[in-house]
């Protein structure tokens, strides 16, 4: 993605030839990107088991529709009627782990809140899915290390999950978009924290902001649990101001100054207000939003409009399932 590519700038120094165009901190580390790569193949590798349970040829045996991809046999795709998205059905989702209000809130299974991240409606979804997945994360992987970036996809995804089951009780969902808006949120409030550090601010605010936009708005079209888009986004986004944090401009230079020099401090005053505002804005939302997940209360209750954040009606469908 075009978000994937911003630069941290430098500010002018004058004219000495030996600053680079763009300020890189020579003390950072570049990192290998390899749990980016490892989450790709485990959300293919459940996708294959997930077929491999459905057993297409078997569940329609007899009824009305064949199974798509015959040739696949066992890993032939249900009827297209029943899933556009080339995958399993609905029923074999529930059974492999999918999001589901009753089975969380009434059958105590809150483990369906992380389970949903790996599982996907079909070979469009966990491609898109996948695909995403590489273009944001392995970038980000590479600057910022397994353990930050981990975190935030994992995190993300559950944030997702959690506001999901809040506001949709009657179907079932799936999908790691939480996780990949999470990582989308958490690269703007890395902008936004590290301001200081970027050349060209407002085009790249502007840039990631409309690539954000433009993957909400989806949202609103039926089947798509934008509910998991917005959790996912709004953790990823606080966890950047906590995880994401860069040294200020020239800090790694002036701490290797002679002694008399005044050297700076390694992060801006206003970082660490972000960083504190984020941590305890994160603690509550989780707190609140699973206390009222297991109370068994809807996020519609205390929301009548939240609904067209999912959903919008028009003359070409409708938004009751």
């Amino acid at each position: 993605m075009a978000s994937g590519d911003l630069e941290r700038g430098t500010k002018n120094r004058g004219n000495n030839s030996n600053i680079p165009s763009y300020y890189v901190e020579t003390a950072e580390k570049r990192w290998t990107s390899w749990i980016i790569p490892m989450f790709v193949a485990v959300n293919i590798a459940v996708f294959i088991v997930v077929m491999y349970v459905n057993d297409c040829p078997k569940k329609t045996r007899g009824l009305e529709g064949s199974c798509v991809a015959k040739f696949l046999h066992r890993f032939s795709f249900q009827p297209l009627k029943e899933n556009p998205l080339f995958g399993p059905s609905s029923d074999t989702l529930e059974k492999m782990g999918a999001l589901q209000w009753n089975k969380v809130v009434h059958g105590h299974q809150g483990w369906r809140l992380v389970t949903c991240i790996w599982l996907h409606a079909g070979v469009i979804h966990v491609l898109t899915n996948v695909l995403s997945l590489i273009f944001i994360g392995i970038r980000l992987e590479q600057e910022f290390g397994f353990v930050r970036v981990g975190i935030i996809y994992l995190v993300s995804g559950f944030g997702g999950s959690i506001l999901s089951a809040l506001f949709i009780k009657q179907n079932i969902s799936v999908g790691a978009s939480g996780a990949l808006f999470g990582l989308l949120g958490a690269m703007l409030a890395e902008l936004l924290t590290n301001w200081t550090i970027y050349a060209n601010k407002i085009a790249a605010v502007f840039t990631l902001v409309i690539i954000i936009a433009i993957n909400l708005a989806v949202g609103i079209l039926p089947h798509v649990d934008n509910f998991a888009h917005i959790g996912g986004f709004i953790s990823g986004f606080l966890l950047g101001f906590v995880l994401l944090l860069r040294p200020q401009f020239g800090w790694a230079e002036n701490r290797h100054s002679h002694a008399d020099a005044i050297v700076k401090s390694k992060h801006k005053a206003y970082q660490y207000v972000f960083l504190l505002a984020a941590a305890v804005l994160l603690i509550i939302g989780f707190t609140l939003g699973l206390v009222t997940l297991f109370k068994g209360k809807s996020g519609s209750d205390h929301c009548s409009w939240c609904h067209y954040l999912n959903c919008v009606p028009t003359s070409k469908w409708k938004c009751q399932n």
